[in-house]
């Protein structure tokens, strides 16, 4: 089950690939497809063996948690061999790892006709460390993986990981460390000899299911307006007031909050505790929760460079927008041909515009009456790698511009200000405007130009395209330069972008 199918000249030709994590905590396998920069989750399922949950007592895997995992595995193998995935990776981590009958345990999972990896705790580390730095291209920081039975600690700078440490905090762990007294002291002593780079203040990126539902757990509490927890970020001093707060708090009365399990209910208040040393010895600048962790790891290390290098939100874009017949060529040639409604920080910007023009003409490929939701679930909803609250916001606004609408839902502006945002729906109107005037057909891209000219707005044609000039485009014009307080104006004829040759056919505009 390790092998990859490939086809000529290296190309994949099955893009799904699974891995399995043999944890402390749980036993979970997750098939992806899609993009290799970008993938995208198709089967996430896990079962709750809990391994580890005897360690700190006998320092063995339980038989009926050994019996728990076997079974889900055996389902697993099925399931890979009905989908015939040939790209299988398979780790053990904590459990098995510090179990004393963890080596005996793995040969059953052999048996099973997996290949398991035995992750010391430094390589399981920088797997998660690699998560990070997929998810977070160019990220400096450290890099605080929770699970059942560890917390990896890893400094990652110029996408690469250093310092990696294994501590023994993990979830099923905390409880009968803290009974015996002293718990921040031995997490601060433990923290302070991990050597971690402190040169300067740098985001903490919290990686995990417990430190995710820490996440939606702050979320619930402000009312957030985005549902995925990958990106939120948390300021140090809120995220110790909640830790405090968590501290005291029931399992039962978290159970109940969006985005929280009863299992990652009875884990919070422990982590919370675990928390709060964390803050005061590495002091980081902010949190940053990842969902992409030691499974997107493994597959983002096997990247090549080039790979490695492709930007993680336009992949992703490409490869879900792609089927909808919105290639990255059609969303390229509309971001050109409306550049000139750019305003903003091009560095920061291009790239999200890039990404709107994609999906906006992904968006007029499906039902019009199902267009205002996915405009809406699309740019907030959706899991984007790459992309923070802001860009969400940003694309947003420019989906609902595509659409011809200039107010936006008011939760947009606890994500973006004001600026962003009316800079979100320039583009989309400029998007409708280029999709409108001749189904953004390369043709129609190519003979035409749109130019921002004094206090006009200049809509020029070929003379081979004047009939196009006409409803509902003229409409559309209109409502762009109402939208930027320019003169909407027709041109006609041979067009040169920098000057206006004689000869230049005035067309009204016209509505039927």
């Amino acid at each position: 089950m390790n092998r990859n199918r490939r086809g000529k000249r290296g190309r994949r030709t099955d893009t799904k690939r699974a891995v399995i994590d043999i944890g402390s905590n749980t036993v979970r396998m997750v098939i992806y497809s899609g993009a290799e920069r970008s993938p995208v989750v198709i089967w996430n399922e896990k079962v709750a063996a809990r391994l580890g949950r005897d360690l700190s007592d006998t320092g063995k895997i339980p038989g009926a948690a050994e019996k728990e995992a076997l079974g889900a595995l055996a389902r697993y193998a099925l399931i890979i061999q009905d989908l015939e995935i040939d790209d299988v990776q398979t780790v053990a981590t904590a459990a098995a790892r510090d179990a004393s009958n963890g080596a005996a345990f793995l040969k059953k999972v052999e048996k099973l006709g997996f290949a398991p990896r035995l992750l010391s705790g430094e390589e399981e580390a920088i797997s998660s460390a690699m998560g990070a730095i997929g998810a977070f291209p160019d990220a400096r920081g450290v890099v605080a993986d929770l699970g059942g039975g560890s917390l990896e600690m890893v400094s990652i700078a110029k996408n690469a990981a250093h310092d990696a440490i294994s501590l023994p905090f993990g979830t099923l762990r905390l409880p009968a460390l803290r009974k015996q007294g002293r718990f921040a002291k031995k997490v601060t002593g433990k923290l302070e000899d991990a050597g971690l780079d402190k040169r300067g203040r740098h985001p903490l990126f919290m990686v995990g299911g417990t430190w995710r539902a820490l996440a939606a757990y702050a979320m619930n509490a402000i009312d957030y307006p985005l549902t995925d927890p990958h990106g939120f970020e948390l300021e140090p001093d809120e995220a110790a007031r909640l830790a405090r707060k968590l501290v005291r708090s029931k399992p039962e009365q978290l159970a109940g909050l969006r985005g929280i399990s009863p299992m990652r209910a009875s884990y919070l208040p422990n982590a919370a505790a675990l928390l709060l040393p964390m803050l005061e010895t590495v002091k980081p600048a902010r949190l940053i929760f990842s969902s992409w962790g030691i499974r997107e790891g493994l597959l983002y290390a096997r990247l090549t460079d080039l790979h490695r290098r492709k930007d993680p939100l336009l992949a992703g874009v490409d490869a879900f927008a792609a089927p909808l017949n919105s290639s990255i060529t059609d969303a390229a040639r509309l971001a050109a041909w409306s550049v000139e409604l750019a305003q903003g920080d091009g560095s920061i910007n291009e790239r999200i515009r890039l990404a709107a023009a994609q999906l906006a003409v992904a968006l007029h490929r499906v039902e019009p009456n199902l267009r205002v939701n996915h405009a809406t679930e699309w740019a907030l909803d959706k899991r984007w790698v790459g992309l923070d609250a802001q860009g969400r916001a940003m694309i947003a606004a420019a989906l609902f511009g595509s659409l011809g609408r200039t107010e936006l839902p008011g939760s947009l502006r606890r994500l973006a200000g004001d600026e962003e945002l009316r800079e979100g729906q320039t583009w989309g109107l400029g998007f409708r405007l280029g999709h409108r005037l001749g189904a953004a057909s390369r043709v129609s891209m190519l003979t035409s130009a749109l130019a921002r000219r004094k206090r006009k707005l200049i809509l020029r044609l070929d003379e081979s395209r004047q009939a196009l000039a006409n409803y509902p485009v003229t409409k559309d014009l209109e409502v762009l330069a109402d939208w930027l307080d320019l003169e909407p104006k027709i041109k006609i004829g041979k067009f040169d972008l920098e000057d206006e040759p004689e000869g230049w056919i005035d067309s009204p505009l016209r509505k039927s």
